[in-house]
């Protein structure tokens, strides 16, 4: 189960689409994040652009807890489709977001 909220995720695609993936409200967005936000982030991501299965969603974030040696805000800077695997990895794992897009 992703321990962040789908808000936060849908946030995170506005932020990355609006002002790019490497722009300081983004930056500033995912520090401010928890833990366990940061690494369901990232695992999600990685399901997103496939290096992960949705069914290996807690391997994704073990691993993402493991793998965490820079900030995650720093790491998710550096990818330019990250609005996209985002986008992939919640219908990969059957959330539909239009509903939290439409109230943002």
């Amino acid at each position: 189960m992703l321990e962040i909220s789908t808000g936060k995720i849908v946030r995170v695609i506005m932020l990355s689409r609006e002002y790019g993936p490497d722009s300081r409200q983004l930056f500033n967005y995912i520090s401010g994040m928890n833990d366990d936000e940061k690494v369901s982030l990232v695992a999600l991501m990685w399901i997103g652009r496939d290096s992960f299965d949705a069914e290996e969603l807690e391997e994704a974030k073990e691993e993402a807890t493991r793998e965490a040696t820079a900030p995650t805000e720093q790491y998710l800077s550096g990818i330019p489709s990250l609005a996209e695997h985002l986008e992939n990895g919640l219908d990969a794992l059957g959330i539909d977001v239009a509903d939290v897009e439409d109230h943002m």
